[in-house]
């Protein structure tokens, strides 16, 4: 069997890992979106680096767009394989994947305007809306914990994850030769503390493990010390300061989570009188997804759901769709809490947000998750006096919060206990992916400490026969 590494290689995003079968089968681990990169990134999502009528199947361990965003350009290239995930990675992928369309489209029709005018001819969009619908024909949704048979030759399990709604360990058993080999790719792993989703799960031994290493180097802070953070922020910058307080949020998860403390924080009394705003149709649309699978949700959730029937909503709790709504953000002069997409700051209306709001004292940008190095939110991180939104420069005046431990991936203490189910001296050999090449360096020291061995982090296009 070969494996193959076209992405989220030495590095966060692109997650697209490809396995040969020794009976000529091609299957794809995931088929993410490369992020953050600016231009570099639309010749890495078009370079794909195989064929697309060659892949059989593709196994989807999750519905963020890095894992998931280019199956629709890979379906209008000619794929019409099987696309097996878990049901709520299809439910979110049917709203995530249109929304990613209409994305390239919009920005496809901002960049084609410039390039008319300087006399350069035009670009297509990676795809399009209609793409992205047409695709989600080729998804089978697979209930948890299910063995699903995908040939006489190969069965997949998704075990849950807890890094978001629906993902799941991507447990494969291969025959090859009458002989099972079993391959766990964990996709992304999430925290044992989640506000909503239940606590990762063990998986099965593996053969071959495939496993993310974002937060390689790094130890989050307490749950419960994030949530009485995110309060004070609240307090400090709508009571004390008078300002508005902007958190770039993940329309998909993590939006969710800090909808629901502030729900919780509402049903206590301890919210001050201010408005919160949801400024994303696309988490408008993840939240009605989010109602429908409890079955992902973890038992402190479903005990709040015995007396509260929706802990994504409160009375001064409004979710925004329309785009006049947005603008009208704009001119509201009172105290008020704007969550809004990206959580990178890339892309959506959280842009317009930050041009109107980042250069006042007054105001305060949370960010509850990572930005990978390349992108606007890893700049106002790291301490820029001053970004570029939109083509214009805007002096970053406002306070700049970071609470890390809304993030949906473990540290790697959280990591490596998640990976202490497998029996160590039946791994053949671990693979590190997702995670910058530094970070990457430290995690396997770490997972080295722990007993493992056999750790290989994979270059780009690194294909191995194991």
């Amino acid at each position: 069997m070969k494996i193959k590494f076209l992405g989220a290689a030495r590095e966060v995003t692109g997650s697209k890992i490809l396995l040969t079968t020794e009976k000529g089968k091609r299957i794809l681990l995931d088929c993410g979106m490369f992020q953050g990169k600016g231009l570099e990134t639309d010749e890495m999502n078009r370079n794909l680096g195989f064929e697309t009528d060659m892949i059989d199947h593709i196994i989807l361990t999750h519905a963020h767009i890095d894992h998931s965003g280019l199956i629709p350009y890979v379906y209008r290239l000619g794929f019409r394989g099987s696309v097996v995930c878990s049901n709520a990675t299809r439910d979110l992928c049917s709203i995530m994947l249109a929304d990613s369309g209409y994305i390239q489209e919009l920005d496809t029709r901002t960049f084609n305007k410039k390039r008319v005018k300087r006399g350069l001819p035009v670009v297509t969009p990676i795809y399009t809306q209609e793409d992205a619908k047409a695709c989600m024909n080729l998804f089978i949704g697979v209930p948890g914990e299910m063995n699903f048979r995908i040939d006489d030759n190969i069965k997949v399990k998704f075990t849950n994850t807890g890094h978001m709604l629906g993902s799941g360990v991507a447990n494969l058993q291969i025959n090859e030769k009458g002989y099972i080999r079993r391959i766990a790719f964990t996709g992304d792993i999430g925290r044992p503390s989640n506000r909503i989703l239940a606590a990762p799960k063990p998986f099965p031994q593996a053969d071959i493990l495939i496993t993310e290493s974002t937060y390689g180097d790094r130890l989050h802070q307490e749950t419960k010390k994030a949530e009485e953070q995110l309060l004070e922020v609240v307090h400090h910058t709508c009571v004390k300061k008078g300002g508005k307080l902007i958190i770039p949020s993940f329309s998909v998860g993590r939006t969710q989570e800090v909808v629901y403390s502030l729900n919780n924080f509402f049903n206590q009394g301890k919210l001050p009188n201010i408005d919160i705003f949801v400024d994303s149709p696309l988490a408008v649309n993840a939240t009605t997804v989010f109602r429908l699978h409890t079955e992902c949700f973890n038992k402190d959730l479903l005990n709040v759901l015995e007396t509260d029937p929706d802990p994504f909503g409160f009375n001064s709790l409004f979710y925004i769709t329309k785009q006049e709504d947005s603008k009208k953000l704009n001119d509201h002069s009172k105290p008020c809490v704007i969550i809004s997409a990206s959580g990178m700051m890339e892309a959506g209306r959280i842009k317009h947000h930050l041009a109107n709001n980042i250069s006042d004292p007054k105001n305060t940008i949370l960010v509850v998750g990572y930005c990978a190095p390349a992108t606007l939110g890893a700049r106002i991180v790291r301490g820029d006096k001053e970004v570029s939104i939109h083509g214009t420069l805007h002096k970053v005046n406002a306070e700049v919060k970071i609470i890390d431990s809304y993030s949906g991936h473990g540290d790697y203490r959280e990591m490596i206990s998640f990976l202490q189910c497998q029996e160590k001296s039946s791994l053949e050999k671990i693979f590190l992916v997702h995670g910058e090449y530094e970070t990457q360096k430290k995690y396997a020291i770490e997972l080295q400490k722990a007993g493992f061995s056999n750790i290989e982090i994979p270059a780009s296009r690194q294909e191995y026969v194991v």
